[in-house]
């Protein structure tokens, strides 16, 4: 069988299951070695029988719910890949706007001397090795409370070569007691209320981990308790910077003003699709 053959009914069977048709051109290019355009320019190869074999599965899995990535193993994030499990969220689009907001801030804002930045809940350390490898003079930390997220995310680091410090711990717990303070704090933490969680597609309701989905029963819990943590952990010049619901920015940014007071400056950012998903804080 042809490339052009497998694709089309790959794509008809994937259409028919309700899942994006597409998925069929990733898969087979993964499969393949072979970019998408490379893969289009090839539509007269022949595949084998493992190769076709192999391709079949992985397309039932994916009618099945799996996402995409969690079979072929990684993801894009910032033009570099990333593996990721089901130990970890899959990275968004969203996130990279939040780590070029972030880069942009230090930026500005910032001397040119090294600053400490942590970033909390890194999951598959996207955020955390991004940070790194864009800004090298960044001294950089990866917290989060599942060790198989770490694992993983201490993978991405030595394959992209990034010194990142990763701990395990809850939030910002394992520095509350310590004289360590972080000019940097960036966080997209899990933000979806628990009532909504059945709203989501099964792909993701049904395979991403759910701890970092799910924030509480009104989607603030986390952000609630970083406001508790983060004063201890910073000194008198900071930048704070969270990725939101779409809804839930501007009470994020009141949290920061009750919390930080005149100290504060609060940006709300939107995203590409003109969302409110970002929200910054400058503490001078």
């Amino acid at each position: 069988m042809m490339v052009s053959e497998a694709l089309s009914r790959a794509s008809s069977f994937l259409k028919k299951e309700k899942k994006e048709p597409r998925a069929a051109e990733l898969l087979l290019g993964h499969i393949l070695k072979k970019k998408r355009s490379e893969l289009l320019a090839k539509l007269d190869l022949p595949l084998n029988e493992v190769q076709l074999d192999q391709f079949n599965r992985m397309i039932k899995q994916h009618a099945n719910g799996v996402p995409v990535q969690y079979i072929i193993g990684y993801e894009e994030f910032y033009g570099r890949t990333f593996l990721v499990n089901s130990d970890v969220l899959i990275p968004r689009p969203e996130t990279e706007e939040l780590v070029y907001a972030v880069l942009e801030r230090i930026q500005a804002n910032f001397s040119n001397k090294p600053l400490n930045v942590v970033d909390i809940g890194t999951g598959s350390g996207a955020i955390a090795v991004t940070l790194k490898l864009e800004n090298p003079k960044l001294k950089v930390t990866g917290v989060d409370i599942a060790k198989a997220s770490l694992e993983v995310a201490a993978e991405n680091s030595q394959h992209l070569q990034a010194d990142v410090r990763w701990v395990n711990g809850d939030l910002l717990q394992p520095f509350q007691n310590t004289k360590e303070r972080f000019d940097v704090i960036v966080s997209n933490p899990p933000y979806i209320p628990e009532a909504e969680i059945e709203t989501l597609s099964s792909i993701v309701r049904e395979h991403e981990p759910v701890r970092a989905l799910v924030g509480g029963k009104d989607g603030y819990h986390f952000y609630k308790r970083l406001m508790d943590e983060i004063p201890s952990v910073i000194g008198e010049k900071a930048l704070i910077a969270f990725e939101v619901g779409y809804d839930q920015a501007r009470t994020v940014g009141d949290m920061l003003k009750k919390t930080f007071g005149d100290r504060v400056q609060i940006e709300i950012i939107t995203d590409i699709n003109g969302k409110e998903r970002i929200v910054t804080g400058l503490i001078m």
